[in-house]
């Protein structure tokens, strides 16, 4: 694990698409901003055990729109 200091407006980078900006600190609460492509997923860490992984993309239906499936 990195442990990083940063100052309110400071920025860290992950890879060459994430950065994750400290916007304020209160009360021993610190606020962050990420700035990430849509196609990233971020959740908070106490939200995780709700959410169900994903295992494999989900396949249209007859009733979603399956083209080939109404064809036949």
């Amino acid at each position: 694990m990195l442990v990083l200091s940063r100052k309110v407006g400071e920025t860290i980078q992950i890879g060459s698409d994430i950065i994750i900006k400290v916007s304020s600190l209160s009360g021993g609460r610190v606020r962050i901003g990420i700035e990430a492509p849509r196609n990233v997923s971020i959740q908070r860490g106490e939200l995780r055990q709700f959410i169900e992984p994903v295992a494999a993309p989900l396949q249209p239906t007859p009733a979603c729109g399956d083209l080939n499936a109404q064809a036949s």
